[in-house]
């Protein structure tokens, strides 16, 4: 590996993350909810994320797993482990009740005035 190729990678995960802390930034200064902003991003990264794995991962996993168990059973551990993967995280997210799950959207204005109070003791902030 060259140092080009390491800066390059170097140069992608900064601006990655830079831009996650500038979307969340975002978050702090709203006073209410924007349910087609929020509709479209989550869209947009679930869209990204679906790609990635159908284009990026699937593929290399397949030829990981048919190059040590042979073409027709690696093909189907691969597609029976993609699967069962999506199907696994599924029941996980239905078994966890839904005041616990941190994937639950809240509205901005549900929220009140001192949900992000640092000052107070705030346990719903502590807690997250």
């Amino acid at each position: 590996m060259n140092s080009d190729t390491i800066l390059i990678a170097f140069g992608l995960t900064l601006i990655a993350g830079i831009s996650t802390g500038i979307g969340s930034l975002m978050a702090f200064f709203t006073k209410r909810t924007n349910e087609k902003v929020i509709s479209g991003v989550l869209g947009f990264s679930a869209g990204v994320m679906i790609y990635v794995s159908l284009v990026d991962i699937l593929p290399h996993a397949n030829n990981m797993l048919t190059a040590s168990m042979g073409d027709k059973k690696g093909s189907w551990v691969s597609l029976i482990s993609f699967f069962g993967g999506i199907l696994l995280i599924a029941v996980i997210d239905n078994l966890i009740p839904s005041f616990e799950n941190p994937h639950e959207s809240r509205r901005v204005e549900d929220m009140g005035e001192n949900y992000c109070n640092i000052k107070g003791n705030n346990t719903q902030l502590m807690k997250m």
